[in-house]
């Protein structure tokens, strides 16, 4: 059965609720993040629960009329990410089902949420610890807190580097094949697309790709704590897929101020000769996204990348 809930601020189903005002998603009470465009995408797809929704209904209701280069990949990215966010998969989905050359389809119950209507979540009690505990468990933080800005500061006076300086985080991209031959070959391309990307900044920019926070699976990945974490500008990500007999990979450059693809680099080729192809295709992705950097009108017109 089809349904219209355009209008209708608040949606739930299954565990989950979602404001269509806000574009804030919770799953049982808990805010689930997600990003801007993944969020507009199942807004869409929630007031037109039960119908088919073309691939162009969901670029126009997520970047209209403006030039989007690679809208596909874009697009795949953000039914990616919202199958992460639902728990959801593209071969037994419970929420989004793909409909080949058409679109895509919410096929889960939806009802709107009177606006009067609490949800009701049960908090986990936690038991009262002693005062002398707590005290002891403040102060043990508070070491750890001060422990961890004196070694930030340590770092940043050693390292020497301007802070205007913009950072680009570079996420470990997922190996998303279901084959784990290709795990160390997602972590090659990654590591060498730092390696490329510092040696070829001048200084002008930092690259951050060793930090534990990069490391997060995705399903436990936030990219406004990667931000916040790094103080990153900017954000690569990729994944590595299978398309037939041909191995994809596909890598995301994302302005973090407002989580705006600036551009998707694909490359694809057959699965037996990709793993030797890990130093090529870091070079292709790192020349690509040095001159989108260049150019994006996102950043300070000073951040100019060196000659290469």
């Amino acid at each position: 059965m089809c349904h219209d809930f355009e209008g209708m601020p608040r949606l739930v189903f299954g565990p989950f609720e979602f404001n269509t005002a806000t574009l804030e998603l919770r799953r049982s009470g808990a805010v689930s993040r997600l990003q801007s465009q993944p969020a507009q995408v199942l807004r869409a797809l929630l007031e037109n629960s039960g119908q088919i929704v073309s691939r162009d209904q969901l670029r126009q209701a997520v970047w209209g009329d403006s030039t989007f280069v690679d809208f596909e990949s874009g697009l795949n990215f953000c039914i990616s990410q919202l199958r992460s966010a639902l728990h959801d998969s593209s071969t037994r989905s419970l929420y989004i089902r793909t409909v080949p050359r058409q679109g895509y389809q919410f096929i889960a119950p939806v009802r709107a949420l009177d606006p009067q209507e609490v949800p009701v979540v049960l908090a986990p009690v936690e038991p009262r610890a002693p005062r002398r505990k707590f005290a002891l468990a403040t102060a043990l933080v508070a070491l750890v807190i001060l422990l961890a800005v004196a070694a930030l500061a340590i770092h940043r006076r050693a390292a020497g580097v301007h802070a205007a300086s913009p950072v680009v985080g570079v996420v470990r991209f997922d190996n998303e094949t279901g084959n784990p031959a290709f795990d160390s070959f997602a972590g090659n391309v990654t590591d060498e697309l730092v390696g490329l990307l510092a040696s070829r900044g001048d200084g002008l920019y930092r690259v951050a790709g060793n930090a534990r926070i990069l490391f997060a699976p995705r399903e436990q990945r936030d990219l406004r704590s990667i931000a916040s974490t790094l103080n990153a500008s900017y954000i690569v990500l990729g994944q590595v897929q299978t398309s037939g007999d041909q191995i994809r990979v596909l890598a995301h450059l994302i302005r973090a101020s407002d989580q705006t693809h600036i551009w998707v680099v694909r490359i694809e080729g057959p699965a037996a000769g990709m793993a030797q192809r890990d130093t090529q295709i870091a070079d292709q992705i790192a020349t690509t996204f040095l001159n989108r950097l260049s150019s994006d009108p996102g950043h300070a017109p000073s951040f100019q990348p060196g000659s290469h």
